[in-house]
């Protein structure tokens, strides 16, 4: 392995985290991602760069090789086997990838419409929705600092450093869609600096885009992806602290076949990395009026009401259902929500009791009622209402959206976590919702005897 290679160390640990599928092993890039000449086309002049072990050892001082991509693409139709049907309409990530990341080695989640994470204390279930959510913030141009503001603790335990005293971590993803399945691996130095230092996107076993970092000394990567016709491979520099793939539909033309490979295959990942909203709910600061806003909702929910104020205007369907929810997830009488909204004062969001009965206000309210609420209108709701920013180039009904939730059941009552359960398979069963959590070992064993509902179990 060369120079520029992220040495995440041996460990004596023996010990992985395992899902209900066992987990397989993850193609991630070193600094210079390579794979076997495609079927169809030569090999780019570069040589190519040995694929890493994994969990690799430290790096040898070496020069870096330039990334290799095929000269030409594969042909569909070239000996392979059919593939089954198409079945995701919308680009969704269908697997995450965590080949050296914080707890996890040699990990491959899949991800269907509704998946769960389970497992002890310390199990990684957090550090998982954390890999997601970090790639989810690169596809949406955040910088490397941004993605991950915590590199340091993502660095695979018991990670020995090489002799420049690097380390870092690597995940991934598969995003299935109209073009396909397309993986993304993505390695990070974590020390002495935060660089990405190698990026790959493939599909069918063919590299389109790969980077490499070839002179630590200066802060870019070595790019390059597959253009086809008389020039096979461009190449050009690119930061080293932004995700490459975000960063093609600013640099590739779409003149020819190769390019347009590329970008049908990078524009995928970037809408469906893009069709995230991390939802935690803080009922701490949930209880307090809220001045009037847009209405859509933060992360943490603070400005329930105000969302609530809008969704009772614009969307009465969804509304009403929210309010039938309510009468599963809050105890006593529910008849409605309701908000009190003077045009000069703060919104306040109550909960009606029927006739002749106060209203509560959600002050009021206990911390379970409250993480129910904000959670029941997250899965009823759409793109439009949450403070997110999906891809604008294509229509909502082209995107399906990703709610991240990390303690999903937390605070809540069996009751209600069966209520958001059945939610979530009403929602997600229609294809433009899909929900990633973590939760307790009661949830999970109510989930269990769900259908549509998958359960990954990791082991300490």
């Amino acid at each position: 392995m060369d120079a520029t290679a992220v040495a995440l160390g041996d460990t004596t640990r023996s010990d992985t985290p395992r899902s209900d599928t066992a987990p397989t092993r993850a193609d991630s890039p070193g600094p210079g991602p390579a794979g076997g000449p495609p079927a169809g086309g030569p090999r780019a002049a570069a040589p190519p760069a040995p694929t890493p072990p994994d969990p690799p050892a430290a790096a040898p001082d070496a020069a870096a090789p330039d990334p290799v991509v095929p000269a030409q693409a594969a042909p569909r139709d070239s000996g392979r086997p059919a593939g089954p049907a198409q079945r995701h309409a919308r680009p969704v990530i269908t697997e995450l990838r965590l080949s050296a990341f914080g707890r996890h080695r040699s990990a491959a989640f899949p991800l269907g419409p509704v998946t769960l994470f389970a497992g002890p204390s310390g199990s990684g279930k957090s550090q998982a929705l954390a890999a997601y959510e970090a790639l989810a913030g690169l596809g949406a141009g955040a910088t490397l600092d941004e993605a991950f503001p915590d590199a340091a603790t993502r660095i695979p335990d018991r990670a020995l450093p090489d002799a420049q005293r690097r380390r870092g971590f690597r995940l991934g993803c598969t995003v299935d869609g109209p073009a396909g399945p397309v993986r993304l691996d993505l390695a990070v130095q974590a020390d002495p600096t935060l660089r990405i230092v190698g990026e790959r996107l493939s599909q069918d076993g063919q590299i389109l885009f790969a980077t490499a970092l070839r002179d630590p000394g200066r802060r870019s990567v070595q790019a390059a992806w597959l253009t086809g016709g008389a020039v096979g491979v461009t190449r050009a520099p690119l930061p080293d602290d932004r995700l490459g793939t975000a960063l093609l539909p600013l640099r590739v033309a779409g003149s020819t076949a190769g390019q347009r490979q590329v970008l049908a295959a990078a524009e995928q990942v970037v809408v469906a990395l893009r069709s995230v909203f991390a939802c935690d709910p803080r009922p701490d600061r949930m209880r307090a009026p809220v001045p009037r806003g847009e209405g859509r909702l933060l992360r943490d929910c603070a400005n329930l009401a105000d969302v609530l104020r809008r969704t009772r205007r614009e969307c009465g369907t969804r509304h009403a259902l929210l309010a039938e929810a309510a009468r599963t997830g809050c105890p006593g009488p529910v008849t409605g929500l309701d908000v009190r909204a003077p045009e000069s004062g703060t919104v306040t969001a109550v909960l009606d009791r029927g006739p002749g009965r106060p209203a509560t206000e959600l002050a009021r309210l206990g911390s379970g009622e409250l993480r129910f609420l904000a959670l029941a209108l997250v899965l009823l709701t759409g793109p439009g209402v949450l403070d997110m920013d999906p891809a604008a180039e294509l229509l909502s009904a082209r995107q399906a959206l990703t709610v991240l939730a990390d303690g999903f059941d937390h605070g809540l009552d069996g009751g209600q976590s069966a209520e958001l359960l059945r939610l979530a398979l009403l929602s997600c069963g229609r294809g433009h919702v899909r929900l990633v959590a973590a939760v307790g070992e009661g949830a999970a064993a109510a989930a269990r005897r769900l259908p549509g509902v998958s359960v990954v179990d990791l082991s300490v």
